[in-house]
C-alpha cells in the first residue's frame, strides 16, 4: 500500500488554484480539507483528505 502524500498549503492552494487568503478564510471557517498541524508549526494536508474534500464539492455542486 502507498503512503499517503503530505501536501503543503502551498501545493494544495496551486492545485485547486485559489488564493492563499481564500484558502485561510475556509480553513477558519472549517470548510477547507482537513489539516494536520505538525509540532514545528508547519501544516499538511493528506492526498487522500485533499481527494475527500474535493469528491464532497463534486456532490454537492
Amino acid at each position: 500500500m502507498a503512503r499517503d502524500e503530505m501536501l503543503t498549503i502551498s501545493e494544495v492552494i496551486e492545485e485547486i488554484g485559489v488564493p492563499l487568503s481564500t484558502f485561510h478564510r475556509w480553513r477558519q471557517l472549517r470548510k477547507g480539507p482537513k489539516a494536520i498541524k505538525l509540532p514545528n508549526g508547519s501544516v499538511r494536508i493528506r492526498r487522500s483528505e485533499l481527494d475527500r474534500w474535493i469528491a464532497t464539492l463534486e456532490e454537492t455542486a
